[in-house]
């Protein structure tokens, strides 16, 4: 299994979710408030330390555990859904997961 995380642009949190909503056993996701500030390789000049502490912009941040048979096809539409071309799209990566269980489910119970 994989954990997808992503962080996009609020804005494009409701395409990506119709999106989702199109794929029989989407697998769910978590979506929490984030706030960043990345690498602009146009700006030339150093800003203070107060434009630096103040540099942030609103963000969502996605994350989903999804069997790997599912993952490029759950990308391709996280970077379809989310891609604007403009600075502050976003990131969007996959780690490993070790171990995956449902809180639902007791061990040894039928779900």
């Amino acid at each position: 299994m994989k954990e997808i995380k992503a962080v996009i642009q609020p804005s494009r949190l409701e395409v990506l979710r119709q999106a989702f909503r199109k794929i029989p056993d989407f697998p769910g996701m978590t979506v929490s408030r984030a706030q960043g500030s990345g690498y602009h390789p146009d700006k030339l000049q150093r800003p203070g330390i107060r434009a630096e502490l103040t540099d942030y912009s609103e963000k969502v941040r996605i994350e989903i555990i999804a069997r790997d048979e599912e993952l490029s096809g759950l990308l391709e539409i996280i970077h379809k859904a989310c891609h604007t071309g403009r600075p502050g799209d976003g990131v969007l990566w996959v780690t490993e997961v070790a171990e995956f269980r449902r809180m639902r489910v007791v061990p040894g119970e039928a779900a």
